[in-house]
Formats: structure tokens, sequence, C-alpha cells
């Protein structure tokens, strides 16, 4: 009987050893790889970046980015801080400012009363005045301060002399209110109304000092604000009565003045008495004086009031231009002949213009404001009228003014329609 399948495979597993299959098998995949049509694959050449290297180098970059930032961080820091501070650090120290130009029409009121009694002709032109900035610096306003042409720094005594910044501010506000009802009664008496002064309260504005001032001189005895109500016994109500009573007096003089101190309320027995020598007048020096500037204290007597609203605004040289805005607004036409006017300076009862402050900063507000002609007070220094006039250049034409009279002929030359023939009856 022939062997089955089974049985003869079994045998040739028997006679062939596992290990020689398996020999074989891997000798067959050898060659499997090896043959002549195969293309071999190289092995890879694993070629890695030198991270050591790298790392060195990218550690340098890094050192020399932040060699450069932590210095430049740390000064803007400092720099920083140091602004903050300077901002809040105060000093005694003032600043003089280009301030405002600004239309004196939109500051008038005129009542039920003033309209019963004159027409109201709404300026087509309004003119314009002028303010300048004092307020006081910190130190980073300063050092800017000082780095602008048009900004003046000051120190307390350039800014108050010998008075304090309460007093100084007291007095602004009085020169204003004064400036106002000067300018109404010039206005009104220029078109023939009824207007006149009533003087007020002999006050001390400002002191007089010569150099080396003995101990009775006016500037050791008296103050800011003090009021003389009478001279060696008599008496000053205003200063109407104290110009006589000084006549024949002779420099070195001693006279005896009754005083109502600026600190004490208004009760008689508050008044004192000090004893003042005569010094002489610094601009006529054969003159005695007693050694003090009165405020201007006078009021008018109006047959209607105007309203003024100056705000905050202190000072006397607003006087002009008020002038001018009533001059306007109580006659018909336009006075400014459709050309942006500003004006600055005080105004005195016979009409004319006087000097002040701060003229090249306002004539930069004027600038600023877009005006084409600005008056200003002939009786400013030569130096002061060509530093406005370089602040302005040709924007603007600067004209100097002694009097009312001539600011109505500059402002009829430039087309205004004039006042000459405008009259007002009540």
């Amino acid at each position: 009987m022939a062997p089955s399948v089974s049985t003869t495979i079994n045998k040739v597993l028997t006679v062939v050893p596992a290990t020689e299959v398996a020999t074989e098998r891997a000798m067959s995949e050898e060659n499997s790889t090896t043959m002549d049509n195969s293309v071999p694959f190289p092995p890879p050449s694993v070629q890695s970046a030198p991270l050591i290297d790298c790392s060195v180098s990218d550690t340098v970059r890094i050192n020399r980015r932040l060699w450069w930032a932590l210095p430049i961080l740390t000064i803007a820091w400092i720099g920083l801080v140091a602004v903050i501070a300077a901002s809040l650090t105060p000093l005694k120290l003032w600043e003089l400012a280009p301030g405002s130009a600004e239309q004196v029409s939109n500051r008038l009121s005129f009542d039920k009363t003033a309209l019963s009694k004159v027409m109201r002709y709404p300026a087509k032109t309004p003119v314009l005045f002028v303010t300048a900035f004092g307020s006081k610096l910190s130190a980073l306003d300063a050092f800017a301060g000082a780095l602008d042409d048009d900004v003046d720094v000051q120190t307390y005594k350039e800014r108050y002399g010998t008075s304090t910044p309460s007093e100084q501010k007291r007095l602004g506000y009085q020169s204003m209110t004064t400036a106002k009802q000067i300018a109404e009664y010039v206005a009104y008496t220029r078109l023939g109304l009824d207007a006149s002064f009533v003087y007020g309260d002999l006050i001390v504005k400002e002191l007089v000092c010569l150099d080396n001032p003995g101990p009775l001189s006016g500037c050791k005895q008296l103050q800011l604000g003090d009021t003389i109500t009478a001279l060696d016994g008599e008496p000053t109500p205003t200063l109407l009565e104290l110009s006589p009573l000084m006549a024949g007096r002779a420099l070195g003089d001693i006279v005896t003045l009754t005083i109502k101190p600026a600190d004490t309320t208004d009760s008689s027995s508050a008044e004192v008495m000090k004893r003042i020598q005569l010094i002489a007048d610094p601009d006529t020096p054969t003159r005695p004086i007693i050694g003090f500037i009165p405020a201007d204290t006078r009021t008018v007597q109006l047959p209607f009031e105007v309203g003024i609203d100056t705000d905050q605004i202190g000072g006397p040289s607003a006087g002009l231009a008020f002038t001018l805005a009533l001059l306007d607004e109580l006659t018909p036409g336009d006075l400014m002949g459709g050309v942006k006017v500003a004006a600055t300076g005080t105004i005195e009862e016979d009409e004319s213009v006087g000097a002040i402050g701060a003229l090249a900063q306002k004539a930069v507000a004027v600038k600023a404001a877009g005006a084409k002609v600005f008056l200003v007070p002939k009786g400013q220094s030569e130096e002061e009228l060509a530093a406005a006039r370089r602040a302005v250049g040709s924007s603007v034409r600067i004209e100097p003014v002694a009097n009312l009279t001539e600011a109505l002929a500059i402002l009829e030359s430039l087309g205004g329609s004039g006042i000459s023939n405008a009259t007002i009856e009540l």
C-alpha cells in the first residue's frame, strides 16, 4: 500500500532540520534584495546640526540684544519718572505767555433800561481784546517755557514786585472794573451822552522805593491795599483832596498819615497813624512824594449801564478795545470796515491810550486769532514794539495810537464807517 501524502510530508520534515530551513529562507531573502535588476539604497547619512555651536550663537545674539535693550529700557523708565516728577514739582516761577484774542461784542449785554434809551447796532466786524497768561509753573513747565521764544519765565519779584499774589489779583480785578467804567464814560461822552466821574477811596496800589530807603520811607511804612484817610489831620477821602495838601512840601519833610490797614475791617477804630518821610519823585527829582501809586477807584455816573462780562480777567489793558466795541454797538455802520482788528491799551478819561504789559505775547495771540490789524499804545518802548513786530511778521499790521481819535482815524482808513456824524439823543 502506497504511503499517504501526509506520511511523506512528515518524513521530509523529519529529515530536514528546522535550522536548515531557516537558513535557506534567510539566504533566499538576502538574494532577493541583491538581484541584478535591483537598485541598492545607500545608507542614510545623518548630518545633524551642531547643536552645541548653534546654542552658543543664539545665546550670543540674545545677549547682544539685551545689552542694548536693558539700558534703553532703564533710561526710558528714568525719563518717564523724571517727567512725572517735574510736572508735579511746583516752582516759584511764573509764565508770561500768549493768551487769547476774543470778540468784545460776545461779552456785551444791554438790559431793558439801556434798550429803552438807545438803539443797539450789533457789530458786523467785532473788535478783539487780547489777554496774556501768567500762571504758576511746575519744573516741567519752566523747562518748556525756557525753550519757547514766546514765553517769558518770571521770578516772584519780576511777577509781583513787593505785592503778594492775592493782593495783585484783587487790584487786577478792581482795575478791570474801573477800565470798563472808564470805557463807558469815554464812549458815552464821545457820543454826546451825559456821564461823569465819581472818585473813590485813596488806596495804595504800588509802592515807590528808592535805593537804601530809610525807616520812615513810604515803602517801609505802607502796605498794598492800605487806605489813606487823612494827611496831618486833614481828611483825604479821595485823591482830589490829597493833591492840594502836598503843595508846599519839601524833600525830607515828615508827614503823618491816617491809614486804614488793608487787613482790617471797615471800622474807623482800626485806623492807625504812621509818620512818613517824603522822597523825591523818580521822574521829577525836585518833586516830593509820599512814595506810593494810588489805585484807580473812580466810578462813573452813567445814563445807562452796559454789561461787559470779563469773567476772571484782571487788569486795565482792554480799555481801548471796550471803548471801540461800545462805539460800534451804539452807532450804525461797521466801525472796523470789515477788517479783523484787535486792540490793547488802557483808556483814560481824556481819551488817551496808555501802555500795557506783555505786548509781544499779546501780539502772538492776535496772530493766532487771524487778526490783520493790531492797535497798540504809542507809549510802548521801541524794544517792545520791535518784539511785537518780530512775533507777528508781515501777517499783522501793528499800529501804535496815542488816543482814541488816532484809533478811529486808522479804522476809517481801513474802510470803517466812523462816528463823526453819530449822535444819540435820550
